[in-house]
């Protein structure tokens, strides 16, 4: 990172302040702007940070520390129906609804304070088969429960509008998202921005080779798109 010290400024933000971070540096457009929705690894891979139903944790999953509800106050405080709309919205879980009913069940004789805890309940609240799965039963609702806690998909959509924007003619945008939800958000947006502001220079999301998978199994599910900005109104 050193040689690039010139030329790096890290700035610790959300990305819907996108403009008046470079507003703040007097910078009013730039060529190229990377979105990388996912998670980090080393946030992933740290118990403390509660991420992860894989080692024992506090029930966080806040990716700035600073701020914010965490994971234990959704799931002890929020009513039982919103949390079942935010494990079905988020995480695309169809047992939400018996997620949710355990879940209460569960802070009634305690608060549901650390990782294993909430994996528990989830696995003894879905039926049997769905043990055996792809994926661990607790998967989609830690993936709900994240994406609540950041409100990763509130400011997506103004987010992207905002970067294509600051674009110069020639200048792309490049999204790289690590499910569906995300996707389907970036899909909707280039859409409406294509033609006018935008063209869409992926037909389909891009995804990883094989190779890349066997070296890095978290990129199994990324999905890249690319739009480049369109020469503005009024300029040769």
């Amino acid at each position: 990172m050193e040689r690039f010290r010139p030329r790096l400024h890290l700035v610790q933000g959300h990305f819907v302040e996108l403009k008046r971070v470079l507003a703040d540096r007097g910078i009013s457009q730039v060529q190229g702007v990377l979105f990388d929705l996912g998670a980090s690894s080393p946030q992933f891979d740290d118990p403390a940070r509660g991420f992860s139903f894989q080692a024992e944790g506090p029930l966080d999953m806040r990716m700035d520390q600073t701020a914010g509800r965490t994971a234990a106050d959704i799931v002890n405080r929020t009513a039982e129906n919103d949390l079942a709309d935010i494990i079905f919205q988020y995480g695309e879980e169809r047992y939400s609804r018996r997620i949710a009913r355990a879940l209460i069940r569960a802070r009634e004789e305690r608060p549901i304070t650390m990782t294993a805890q909430l994996a528990s309940v989830v696995w003894k609240s879905v039926p049997a088969r769905y043990r055996n799965g792809r994926l661990h039963p607790a998967t989609r609702t830690f993936q709900a429960l994240r994406i609540a806690v950041n409100q990763e998909l509130d400011h997506l959509d103004r987010a992207l509008r905002d970067a294509v924007d600051v674009l110069t003619p020639g200048g792309r945008i490049c999204v790289i998202s690590f499910h569906s939800l995300e996707d389907r958000i970036v899909k909707r947006t280039f859409r409406s921005l294509s033609g006018r502001e935008l063209k869409i220079l992926t037909r389909k999301p891009q995804l990883p080779a094989d190779a890349e998978v066997e070296r890095n199994p978290r990129a199994r599910s990324a999905k890249l798109r690319v739009g480049e900005r369109i020469m503005r109104e009024g300029h040769a």
